[in-house]
Formats: structure tokens, sequence, C-alpha cells
């Protein structure tokens, strides 16, 4: 498994759009890099729909929850973004989610 994490952006001004795409391990410490960068692409317009897509990453499922409670809560966490602005985040989930180390203990 690849620990690095890979992002990439790609950014549609006129339909207010940003797809932010992730590829490695994303981790509980790794995921405050797609905060950091959807706190980026979400500054660049007003209204901005921000599809994250970690479809092609291996997440451990605490960052999965960290993710969608970013989703749902429309903010990012105050730590990245104190002024709390409104973000729209769309995430595209995980095909291959890591075990944990329960499952990886029991197989």
């Amino acid at each position: 498994m690849n620990s690095k994490l890979n992002i990439v952006v790609r950014v549609d001004l006129d339909r207010a759009r940003a797809k932010v795409i992730a590829k490695g391990h994303i981790t509980v410490h790794s995921v405050n890099a797609l905060y950091v960068v959807a706190k980026r692409a979400n500054s660049l317009r007003e209204g901005l729909d921000l599809e994250l897509d970690i479809s092609q990453a291996f997440v451990d499922e605490a960052a999965l929850d960290m993710l969608h409670t970013a989703s749902q809560t429309r903010h990012l966490p105050a730590r990245i973004d104190p002024h709390q602005a409104p973000c729209t985040i769309s995430v595209l989930a995980p095909r291959r989610p890591v075990p944990t180390a329960a499952a990886r203990l029991a197989a």
C-alpha cells in the first residue's frame, strides 16, 4: 500500500465546481492535507461545489467518518478554517477501505 498521498485539483470557475482527487492512504492525520486543499479551493469562489473523489484511495474508517462529518455540516473543521466559511463538499467514497487492525489480526 502506498502511504504517500497524491492530490490533484480540477477547477471550473464558470460552473462553480472544483474536484479534489486523492490517491494513496488517507489517515486521520493525512486527512488534514485534504482539508487544507479543500479550504483553498473553496476560497476561489463563493458558492463553489466541491467534490472530493477518494474512490482510488485507501481510507481509514475514522478518516472517512471525518470527511462525511464535514460534508454533512457543510463546514471544514475549525482548526483548518477558523472563520467557518460555508463549504459544500460531496464525498465520492473509496472502493477499497483499509482493513482495521482487528480485521488484519483475524485474517
